[in-house]
């Protein structure tokens, strides 16, 4: 059965004890799930909901990996009453040429704006407003849950209804479309798709790195739909000259319009955000809670709401008010299984990827000066991420001993506080690390 396949991919990527404790639990509902819509049910409130804040986005990346399509997974709380006899029910259509679907609930209204954020937020208004016309392509760049994806379908949601022919994917979902029409000899039909839109929003355009093959199909997309005046919107993690990877002729193009970064929000705007996210999932936190929340959490958007979300399940289950201290315990939780989800090479393969360089390198004796920055970094934010000791990381890196680490450790402490830009790199790959077990 597909859903038990999809279920058996991820039991291979997540850690073994969050699968059988909470994934193992879960039923694929064949009576109520559909060709683009997976419906799990999961034996309480209390597991759907952290399922689905954690890990919904990453089962629904794997359908669509298996599968060609995007679909919509949904995460709920209950026991199947009849089970169909038929088996294998989920069959696998031709991807949909119509749009991909906006999240409605991602508006400019509920969009929380301050100094962080304000120029990416207006330009995505002003392009939403006159799509085609004013900053073509729109750029937006920033560190994982600062809103890129919220302002993407904000301005999908504004323009779809004004009955414009609105496309959003990630290019993740792009390179699988892509892939499966060339296979099927059917590739007419994809750029049909793709190059008769009004407006085409791509999100994480920093995967294109490369792939080759897709890279050149989205350039001519681009090229199309630009000379016709449609609007093109993109979002990366990092500004198009600093994705490796990438053609220089594309990254060209993504400069030709505007580009907006989306900096970390200070903490008022975090106070503000988590405000907003209560109001719409109704949740009542006091002003001592929030300000607890805002300041001792990172600024990722996602994981905030993630942790509102719990504090509200757990509410919810034992009938008992949120009170600070279930504040605290929850957010110490949270950073206990971070540390204990993130290894060792996680943080090798991220710092890796960034730099250039081999896994391997980094583990070596190379002098070389770029390996050696990179090991500092890994073991800069291995202290910082992992439970790892200084004698721990000595020894993974086959080094002398634990003074060596912390020699690592202050060189790198010393250029953050004198580099700007070395501070938002390592910003960058905490981000990445962190979530690779958030999404």
């Amino acid at each position: 059965m597909l859903a038990d396949q999809i279920l058996q991919m991820l039991q291979d990527e997540i850690p073994k004890q969050e699968f059988e404790r909470y994934i193992k639990k879960l039923s694929y509902d064949e009576n109520e799930s559909k060709a683009d819509i997976a419906v799990f049910k999961a034996p309480n409130r209390f597991i759907a909901n952290w399922i689905k804040t954690k890990y919904a986005k990453k089962i629904a990346q794997l359908f669509e990996l298996k599968t060609g399509i995007d679909t919509e997974v949904k995460i709920v709380a209950g026991k199947i009453e009849k089970k169909r006899k038929v088996e294998n029910s989920f069959t696998a259509p031709t991807p949909s040429t119509s749009s991909t679907k906006i999240n409605p609930t991602y508006t400019f209204e509920n969009f929380v704006v301050g100094s962080s954020n304000q120029f990416a937020y207006t330009a995505s208004l002003s392009v939403a407003e006159k799509p085609g016309r004013v900053y073509n392509p729109l750029f937006i760049y920033g560190g994982v849950g600062l809103g890129k994806t919220h302002l993407l379908h904000a301005i999908g949601n504004f323009n779809l209804k004004k009955e414009k022919v609105v496309i959003y994917v990630t290019i993740e979902q792009f390179m699988n479309d892509f892939t499966y029409h060339l296979r099927n000899q059917t590739i007419e039909r994809f750029r049909e798709k793709y190059r008769e839109c009004d407006i085409l929003l791509i999100d994480d355009v920093q995967f294109l790195s490369g792939k080759e093959r897709t890279q050149e199909e989205f350039f001519h997309t681009f090229n199309e739909l630009h000379t016709a005046s449609k609007q093109i919107v993109l979002t990366s993690d990092k500004h198009p000259k600093k994705i490796a990877g990438l053609e220089e002729r594309l990254k060209s193009r993504f400069e030709w319009g505007l580009i907006a970064d989306i900096q970390p929000p200070e903490l008022e705007t975090k106070i503000a955000i988590i405000k907003k996210k209560c109001e719409l999932n109704k949740i009542e936190l006091d002003d001592e809670i929030i300000n607890y929340i805002a300041t001792h959490m990172d600024s990722n958007i996602r994981e905030i709401e993630g942790v509102i979300n719990k504090l509200n399940a757990y509410s919810t289950l034992v009938n008992q008010k949120i009170t600070l201290e279930l504040a605290k315990n929850v957010l110490s939780e949270q950073r206990k299984e971070q540390q204990k989800n993130i290894t060792l090479k996680d943080i090798v393969n991220v710092v890796a990827a960034e730099i250039n360089i081999k896994p391997s390198d980094i583990k070596s004796k190379s002098r070389n000066r770029n390996i050696v920055n990179a090991r500092r970094i890994v073991i800069y934010l291995a202290r910082m991420l992992t439970p790892n000791s200084m004698p721990a990381l000595a020894q993974f890196f086959g080094m002398k001993d634990h003074t060596s680490v912390s020699h690592a450790m202050k060189k790198v402490k010393e250029q953050i506080e004198k580099d700007a830009d070395f501070k938002m790199l390592i910003d960058e790959l905490e981000h990445k690390i962190k979530s690779l077990n958030s999404e």
